[in-house]
């Protein structure tokens, strides 16, 4: 597993967050804590999958977060009681140009194509 430390900023303020980065999540999730803080509110719902097969509705929202490699604008899953650690999905590290490398665990600039 590979972590990496992001601030996240909202409409009511900032919070640092350790980021599990987990390349089989589509977005990323705040705990309830951290977007209740930063002031974050729902603008709609969506339905997960779980790794069990379950799925599980949830509010969706947007944010800013910053990592050391860069910084902008991503949707995130407003996480409730009991969901996993704050996570960072592939949408955010598209969003961000960041590809992670399972092998040496780093997330590295993605070469982007314009076609």
């Amino acid at each position: 597993m590979s972590y990496v430390q992001g601030t996240v900023r909202g409409p009511a303020g900032e919070d640092t967050v350790r980021f599990l980065i987990d390349s089989g999540a589509v977005y990323s999730l705040l705990p309830e804590p951290v977007w209740r803080a930063i002031g974050v509110a729902p603008k709609r719902e969506m339905d997960f999958a779980l790794a069990d097969g379950s799925t599980v509705r949830r509010p969706v929202s947007e944010c800013h977060i910053s990592l050391p490699q860069g910084e902008g604008h991503t949707p995130v899953v407003l996480g409730q009681p009991g969901d996993a650690e704050p996570l960072l999905g592939v949408v955010t590290l598209e969003i961000l140009g960041l590809v992670f490398d399972p092998f040496r665990r780093t997330l590295h600039p993605m070469r982007a194509l314009l076609v």
